[in-house]
């Protein structure tokens, strides 16, 4: 266990260096397994993905999400199954998503139209912080119909419990790994967890209490349909839990720790993905400016980009493609074996933790795309980030230059986190190049 630093994947990856791309540690009590090749990727989640496809429980994850009720951290089980198949047919699939496009339009333009201010105000800009505001705001329309407008409000507060999640997650904890320590809070995780999920708890009770009585009070004036437009996550998921003829009963906790989950996970992962774009862009002003050309040539001088611009920008879909291989929003995925298995000749027991080092993998790029993207545990809101994402960079090359305040180089180290963000924010001062407002 001494061998793993701040920054586990990183670890990994030296101690692959040295023995081998598969080798076996034992964190503490926890056997475990590294796999740091394309090949054994593909055998472990391509191959065997059944018997790879479940997750192990932590101390954080089981008591920040409703006592494992989510579906993002919680072993493979049919409740998994049916969460994740809501979660894809009703938020994240493509009809879903098409319909919910005017929500990323609005947010787009209001992060264009914020910075076009600072831009004529000649001021800095933290932009870590407002990707995480702007992913943030779609998230929670998505899901909850609220968006962070200023200081004290709820999307805000899920903003920030969010983030401190990840934090959680993206922690090394000893309770989980020594079982001696399993009951003492050596580090003080568990407070955090318990902190954290009862700060969001309150959030979701406030919202889930607001709508039930709206619900209430369209069927008691006999209408036909609770909401005429298109409805959040929430009130899909009350329809759900309503609904008799389901094969899965929903709980109140399990609303909860699902909508913690999409939180978590779609708020981090792109704000993350726009500001490495970002950052990597600031250093390559001839890639900058080609993708500027390209944005030009297609979407023209007198409308902002839209994500339907994008499957005709290669150009910036490469740059996309090219950030995500250097600085993948989650660096190794980790799984447990259900059974025993054999990979490479080697037995693998039921019960091993098993990681799968992507940042390591992803340094080659002939081994682009990656092999686990298809995977059943496969991050569901891939569609939702490949349409998200490359909308908010086309924006802040087409509309802005970027320069310093100082002329220091721009840091480009990381910190840890279940997300790897980078060490230092992205703050940069934005020169208006275009106003597609006119």
């Amino acid at each position: 266990m001494h061998l793993i630093r701040s920054i586990p994947h990183k670890s990994f990856r030296d101690l692959c260096d040295r023995y081998g791309p598969l080798i076996y540690l034992r964190l503490g009590s926890v056997p475990c397994v590294v796999a740091s090749s394309p090949e054994l990727a593909r055998e472990i989640v391509g191959h065997n993905e059944l018997y790879f496809a479940s997750r192990s429980i932590t101390v954080a994850s089981h008591h920040i999400t409703y006592d494992s009720s989510g579906f993002a951290f919680v072993p493979y089980t049919p409740f998994w199954k049916f969460a994740k198949k809501i979660v894809m047919s009703q938020l994240l699939g493509g009809r879903t998503l098409s319909q919910l496009q005017p929500i990323r339009a609005d947010e787009l333009r209001l992060l264009v139209e914020l910075l076009l201010e600072k831009a004529k105000a000649e001021e800095t800009v933290n932009l870590s912080e407002e990707f995480m505001k702007f992913s943030n705001n779609v998230i929670s329309r998505m899901t909850l119909s609220i968006r962070y407008s200023g200081k004290d409000d709820q999307a805000r507060v899920a903003r920030d419990l969010a983030r401190e999640v990840t934090e959680i997650f993206g922690a090394f904890n000893l309770s989980d790994y020594i079982w001696f320590l399993k009951n003492i809070d050596v580090q003080g995780l568990l407070k955090r967890s318990k902190v954290t999920r009862s700060k969001f708890d309150d959030l979701l009770e406030k919202i889930l209490k607001e709508r039930q009585e709206i619900r209430m009070k369209k069927k008691t004036s006999d209408q036909d349909s609770i909401d005429d437009g298109v409805k959040d996550f929430v009130d899909i998921l009350l329809d759900i839990q309503e609904d008799e003829s389901q094969e899965i009963k929903l709980t109140r906790n399990n609303i909860k720790a699902i909508a913690l989950d999409l939180f978590m996970a779609g708020t981090d992962t792109s704000a993350s993905a726009s500001e490495w774009a970002l950052a990597e862009l600031y250093n390559h002003p001839a890639i900058f400016n080609k993708a500027r050309e390209e944005i030009d040539s297609v979407v023209g001088k007198t409308r902002l980009i839209q994500e339907s611009d994008v499957p005709n920008l290669p150009y910036l879909q490469a740059i996309m493609k090219e950030t995500l291989r250097l600085h993948p929003p989650i660096p190794f995925l980790a799984r447990e074996s259900t059974e025993d298995r054999n990979i490479s000749g080697y037995d693998i027991p039921a019960k091993t933790a098993v990681f799968i080092n992507v940042w390591s993998i992803n340094r080659d790029p002939k081994y682009w795309p990656d092999p686990w993207s298809s995977s059943q545990r496969g991050c569901p809101g891939i569609w939702l980030a490949l349409q998200e994402v490359p909308a908010v960079v086309g924006a802040m090359i087409q509309c802005f230059d970027w320069k310093m305040k100082d002329k220091a180089e721009l840091d480009m180290s990381e910190r840890p986190g279940l997300t790897v963000p980078r060490a230092v924010p992205l703050v940069l001062v934005p020169v208006t190049r275009l106003n597609p407002f006119g």
